[in-house]
């Protein structure tokens, strides 16, 4: 095995030389000791780059962007929230008087009744992976509702990494309280999710986030599916939580458990059903009630590890 040649500098420039090989220069199999398995390792440290997309160079203090005015706008914007946050728990929780509260059986979590309404989503597909689908979110008819429309197609991208492809994501943006805080839905009251949708016959996915407490948890999600009808009929579609199962990644958890409701991050709607066209879902609101005749605390087996055993 061949050592890694070091080229004889003096001793006042060896942290320059040190710097300038370890952090400028990219790393290539012949520089490395080892060879290939060491280029591997070393590249592996490396910020992940999705294939298709190009790669910034610029140095880190160009990535920053200054701005008096938009920082003055920042601090009336979180000293605004700040005081909400304050304010609230003297009325009750969530700034709701507590007869109110307990008494809730339905509330509209996001209704589509502006353009500001469109803000707190986003919307994604495998174009950003270098893919050919093409996702949009706008308005529908008479500004009251939401319109995601586009076109899916399922041709992977040519660049040699990437096997599947063809997806289409609509996803709610995390909430965030005073200076840019986590703030969840807290849902511990309600038992099912309501929502009230137009389609065109395609299966979707619904998707729930919940807040995670350990680092391997931070791509699980709970999902369920959801059929529309499709014509110009809308449908009420009420799913419990208790239906919504555990997957990582995509894929399905053997062991499965109830999903916790008092920290909600995000919900979202995903459409890979492996056929390429045009599509489109219409949402009316999206919301979360109590049913009081569902009982079921959770639809699929767990396991528990016996401790004899």
């Amino acid at each position: 095995m061949s050592l890694w040649r070091v080229p004889r500098v003096p001793p006042a420039g060896w942290l320059g030389c040190v710097h300038q090989q370890l952090f400028l220069t990219p790393a290539t199999p012949s520089s490395l000791p080892g060879g290939a398995a060491a280029a591997a390792r070393a590249l592996s440290r490396v910020q992940y780059r999705r294939p298709g997309q190009p790669k910034d160079n610029r140095p880190p203090w160009k990535k920053i962007k200054f701005d008096f005015a938009k920082g003055v706008e920042g601090v009336k914007k979180h000293m605004t929230l700040l005081m909400k946050e304050l304010r609230d728990p003297l009325v009750g929780p969530e700034g709701k008087p507590v007869l109110e509260h307990m008494l809730e059986q339905n509330r509209v979590v996001w209704e589509f009744r502006g353009p500001e309404a469109l803000e707190q989503w986003s919307v994604s597909s495998d174009r950003e992976i270098g893919g050919q689908s093409e996702a949009y979110l706008k308005l529908g008819r008479n500004n009251n509702t939401c319109l995601l429309y586009g076109t899916l197609c399922g041709a992977p991208p040519r660049d040699g990494e990437t096997r599947y492809s063809g997806y289409c994501t609509l996803r709610s943006k995390q909430m965030l309280c005073a200076f840019d805080r986590k703030k969840h839905h807290d849902w511990t009251s309600f038992n099912t999710l309501h929502l009230r949708v137009r389609g065109d016959g395609r299966p979707w996915m619904i998707n729930l986030v919940g807040e995670t407490y350990f680092s391997h948890q931070k791509d699980d999600m709970y999902s369920y599916f959801l059929y529309t009808r499709g014509g110009p009929y809308w449908q009420d579609v009420k799913i419990p939580f208790s239906k919504f199962f555990l997957g990582h990644r995509g894929r399905i958890q053997d062991d499965q458990h109830h999903l916790w409701l008092d920290k909600i991050n995000t919900v979202g709607f995903t459409l890979g059903d492996k056929a390429d066209g045009p599509f489109q879902l219409e949402i009316d609101f999206i919301g979360v009630c109590r049913d009081s005749a569902h009982t079921e605390e959770f639809a699929y087996e767990t396991y528990k590890r016996n401790p004899n055993v």
